[in-house]
């Protein structure tokens, strides 16, 4: 699987990009068929202070998955978002093993 973080506008994370690294590694580990996985992180214009933004779009058999999540730091958005795709590959699985 192929791994792509983007840092929009914003200085790059090492610690950040090992983590989330690792973790699309599992899941890629525990779904043999994912292709590839694009990671966006951003700030919102937000003044209730939740304004990191991170978004994910995952190549995958059929049709893209993507999911998006804003918190008050990186790090929880990222774990909101790859709960959420993990949810969604759940799904895809399910559909697809029925076939």
């Amino acid at each position: 699987m192929t791994i792509n973080i983007q840092y929009v506008h914003m200085p790059t994370s090492e610690a950040m990009n090992e983590l989330l690294t690792q973790k699309l590694q599992k899941l890629s580990a525990k779904y043999d068929w994912i292709l590839s996985t694009d990671v966006y992180f951003k700030l919102a214009n937000d003044s209730s202070g939740k304004n990191k933004v991170c978004e994910m779009k995952m190549e995958v058999p059929g049709p893209r998955i993507f999911a998006g999540s804003t918190e008050d730091n990186f790090e929880k958005a990222a774990a909101a978002t790859l709960k959420e795709m993990e949810r969604q590959l759940k799904k895809r699985k399910a559909v697809y093993s029925k076939r």
